[in-house]
């Protein structure tokens, strides 16, 4: 079962993992996108594990829905909308309930993942973060490592794609080549989810 305080953990653990590879995002964004990817979400994740930190929400879903209103305030461009979707949807998908099993947060984060879709109008294969998000909410059932493992290929598969949705569209033939930073931030957030559940594993076991 998985409380707030992983939800919490998993958050900081992101923000994190965003804050180390944030230049290696924006030299991503640079050649097709506005060159802000890694800045923008660096000043937002920032602001999530503060507020996470100062209010310190009681339940999973309270802990995700407060992420994703924190991102969508204070990260610029297409990325507060959308990572601010995925995780209030995937919050508002787990209710109230002070602990979840890992499935019904598959189930959830499928839900968030959905509406990213919607709110783009993207699918798999156009070159966003949904071609690391979807692989990854597929392999989620079978365990967080290959969740993880699943959204780091299709980030990698993203550079011989030609965009056709975002910012990267505009290109045409010349977003070819590139690996998508959305597809890899996105990649960077199951980082996460995985390191956070093998610290709680370890914390088990060394209770056990």
């Amino acid at each position: 079962m998985l409380d707030a305080d992983f939800f919490r953990r998993w958050m900081t653990a992101a923000a994190a993992a965003v804050d180390r590879e944030a230049d290696r995002l924006t030299e991503l964004d640079s050649p097709i996108g506005d060159a802000d990817h890694g800045s923008n979400l660096q000043r937002g994740f920032t602001a999530v594990a503060i507020v996470i930190e100062k209010d310190a929400p009681a339940t999973p879903g309270a802990v995700l829905t407060l992420a994703g209103r924190q991102l969508i305030s204070t990260v610029g461009g297409a990325s507060g909308p959308l990572y601010g979707t995925l995780l209030r949807r995937t919050g508002k998908a787990l209710g109230d309930a002070a602990e979840v099993e890992e499935a019904a947060f598959a189930d959830a984060l499928r839900t968030g993942v959905d509406a990213v879709a919607a709110l783009g109008g993207a699918a798999p294969g156009d070159k966003t973060m949904l071609d690391a998000l979807v692989p990854a909410v597929d392999a989620l059932g079978t365990s967080f490592a290959a969740a993880r493992d699943a959204a780091r290929e299709g980030a990698l598969a993203t550079t011989p794609l030609q965009a056709r949705k975002g910012r990267a569209s505009y290109l045409g033939e010349r977003s070819v080549g590139h690996q998508d930073p959305g597809a890899t931030s996105s990649a960077l957030l199951f980082e996460a989810l995985a390191e956070t559940a093998d610290a709680n594993d370890a914390s088990e076991a060394d209770r056990g």
